[in-house]
């Protein structure tokens, strides 16, 4: 059986997934939805999708497609997905899912009423580093695992009407870069107790840098900090009784990671990513399509929406809303 995919939207990361799809077996990209025919053909030609589709509607409703691919701004996620469900359609969403957690806990309860495949497409999960470095943790090697940290920052040119600053959008720091350490976070030690976060909110109104300490019932604790305003390492730690994991660079879709333990020994894994890294992800939601269920172990729904909680807090505590949302 062959799993046929869609691509609602036609931007750099729908390029990047549709790369990825050629490493996935039992696979096939078949339709892709734009908001223009042209925007539609232009895509399709360089990826030899025969069935092109001037809207996203018509992409959802799409007879010959299983499962859609929701490439489009997080501010869209939540009515793209809608859509696609009614449609009978099931669905591997880009992160930031949702916009907030009422909004994730209604498309969660809409795939699980029509019994529809739902994920959110957070890739880091799933790639090859990130399986062992999980592995590792299981096996003691550094001990009980009491803390971590990570950051991921970058300055993009400052536009009040791009989807990064415009809260009507969805704009800021936190779900666009913000959700990989906080779903790191997650990931490790579930959802927290207690959150303790401050962000500096910009002329939009949206935090152009945020700052968040997780804090456990067992006193574990996670730090995580987003930001548009810098150049930052985007690196990770994790912390044992017995030794620490670190990741030097781009913890969201690492290569190589370093086990260091108390007495100084060091040994460095390195875990080459097959293409661009978008086919793990893809090739999980084929394995489950064929398997016949409708969740990933992975990324599980109930988790999804814990993470959407925790931003939803951080973002009460610093008084930023979405308009028309929130």
């Amino acid at each position: 059986m062959t799993i046929r995919w869609g691509i609602m939207a036609t931007g750099w990361i729908a390029e990047a997934f549709a790369e990825g799809l050629q490493y996935v077996t039992d696979s096939q990209l078949i339709a892709v939805g734009s908001r223009s025919q042209r925007s539609a053909d232009d895509f399709a030609a360089r990826f030899h999708i025969p069935n092109r589709h001037a809207s996203y509607e018509a992409l959802a409703n799409d007879p010959d497609v299983d499962v859609v691919y929701i490439a489009t701004p997080h501010g869209m996620h939540y009515e793209n997905m809608l859509m696609c469900l009614n449609a009978g359609k099931h669905v591997l969403c880009e992160k930031a899912f949702t916009l907030n957690a009422r909004q994730a806990a209604e498309v969660i309860a809409l795939a699980r009423a029509k019994k529809l495949f739902l994920m959110e497409a957070m890739w880091t999960r799933f790639l090859p580093a990130v399986v062992e470095l999980q592995r590792i943790l299981l096996s003691g090697v550094i001990g009980e695992v009491r803390a971590f940290q990570a950051d991921f920052s970058f300055p993009p040119r400052f536009d009040p009407k791009s989807r990064l600053f415009d809260p009507a959008l969805g704009g800021g720091s936190l779900l666009d870069l913000g959700v990989y350490p906080v779903s790191f976070t997650s990931m490790l030690f579930g959802e927290p107790e207690r959150i303790v976060s401050a962000a500096h909110l910009g002329i939009t109104g949206v935090d152009m840098q945020m700052g968040a300490v997780m804090i456990y019932p067992d006193g574990k604790l996670a730090m995580a900090f987003s930001s548009l305003e810098c150049n930052g390492a985007n690196r990770a730690a994790i912390q044992g009784r017995l030794g620490r994991i670190e990741i030097a660079r781009e913890f969201f879709h690492p290569e190589q990671f370093s086990v260091i333990l108390q007495d100084g020994s060091r040994e460095d894994y390195t875990f080459p990513i097959e293409g661009n890294g978008y086919r793990y992800e893809a090739q999980e939601v084929v394995e489950r399509l064929l398997a016949g269920e409708l969740e990933s172990p992975v990324m599980p729904l109930d988790e999804t929406l814990a993470i959407m909680r925790m931003m939803d807090t951080m973002r009460a505590q610093w008084g930023m809303v979405y308009p028309n949302v929130d």
